[in-house]
């Protein structure tokens, strides 16, 4: 079968190969990708910024059918809808996995990253980690779950965002759209913050609920949040663009004893103003990936409609086609970008 394979580290090093297909054994399936969204994440790896182990299929954001079922799996059929957890293996042992916090466990392996991933036709994965989807979710909305239970696990789970709060979001890509959806299905005010460049998001990011929108350098972002807060500044911010301007406006922008949560990534080390944290007490989150309580939510609220992930999704491409998609992704032409199998 045809697989994107990052072959090498270092920048590059990206593509399509054929590789065996992958069997069933104990405790494990194969899927059958239907689907799988391209991430930030990938784009990271491909310019040889984010560690993996090489030779190995990129990919994680996958829905699929369950294709075969190891001898001692009972809780799936062949033929089911699924989507599935990206951590292949944690240890299990350690004070994060007893914790639940299995996003942290040093010893983590997860699919597109150590072990094959999505963007092929099969992958394997522990039964364990798979979710069965309902008739309600649709194959592109269910693409999504991933990235949205990272959000659900930053907004809910970790910065505790609660009804009436004003939040700000910076960066409306696929993760800050997807963000301040979650923070609005907790009753917040959402602010989307963005560039010249993110019109389009933005206008997608008002068609998904934000209540504001604003544009750095052609609004005034903090004489606006002001008028909204009495003075006071957000509640909460929200930073998912991974650049310094955007995280120095954040911690401008939340007010004394407020809370700043990181969930954008960065490609190199940054300078922000630190001493805006303790000398106005904020408190600061950084969120990465998500846990099982987080797929749960995730499933919820795409199923309840109270977050939509299908709007989010520009545009679907064959594996083949993927450096074009990874163009698109890091000009920002389009939002969200799916890859399908080939045979």
């Amino acid at each position: 079968m045809k697989a994107l394979v990052k072959t090498a580290p270092g920048p590059g090093n990206l593509e399509i190969r054929d590789i065996p297909e992958p069997v069933a054994r104990p405790g494990h399936v194969v899927i059958e990708v239907i689907a799988t969204g391209i991430c930030g994440t990938d784009i990271h790896i491909q310019r040889g910024e984010y560690n993996c182990v090489p030779p190995v299929v990129l990919g994680h954001e996958l829905v699929g059918r369950v294709a075969d079922i190891g001898s001692d799996v009972t809780s799936l059929t062949v033929g089911d809808r699924v989507i599935t957890e990206t951590y292949f293996r944690t240890c299990g042992r350690c004070r994060a996995c007893l914790a639940g916090q299995l996003n942290l466990c040093p010893e983590r392996r997860s699919i597109g990253t150590h072990v094959n991933g999505g963007f092929t036709r099969y992958v394997l994965v522990p039964a364990i980690k798979v979710h069965r989807l309902p008739d309600s979710i649709d194959d592109i909305s269910a693409a999504l779950t991933e990235p949205l239970a990272c959000c659900v696990h930053g907004v809910l789970e970790l910065a505790g965002v609660i009804p009436g709060d004003l939040a700000v979001l910076s960066g409306p890509g696929a993760i800050g759209l997807l963000s301040g959806q979650v923070a609005k299905s907790a009753g917040a005010t959402l602010v989307v913050v963005g560039t010249k460049a993110d019109e389009g998001r933005l206008e997608l990011a008002r068609q998904l609920g934000a209540d504001h929108t604003l544009v750095v350098g052609q609004d005034d972002i903090f004489s606006a949040i002001d008028d909204l807060t009495g003075g006071l500044g957000a509640d909460l911010t929200i930073e998912a663009a991974g650049a310094a301007p955007s995280v120095s406006q954040c911690l401008k922008l939340v007010r004394r004893g407020g809370t700043f949560c990181q969930i954008g990534l960065f490609e190199a080390p940054i300078t922000i103003e630190y001493n805006l944290i303790p000398m106005h007490e904020i408190k600061l989150v950084g969120s990465f990936a998500q846990v099982p309580s987080s797929w749960r939510r995730a499933l919820s609220l795409i199923e309840t409609g109270l977050v939509k992930t299908a709007p989010l999704v520009s545009s679907k491409r064959p594996i083949t086609e993927w450096e074009s998609a990874f163009g698109a992704f890091f000009t920002r032409q389009e939002c969200k970008m799916l890859l399908t199998p080939v045979t």
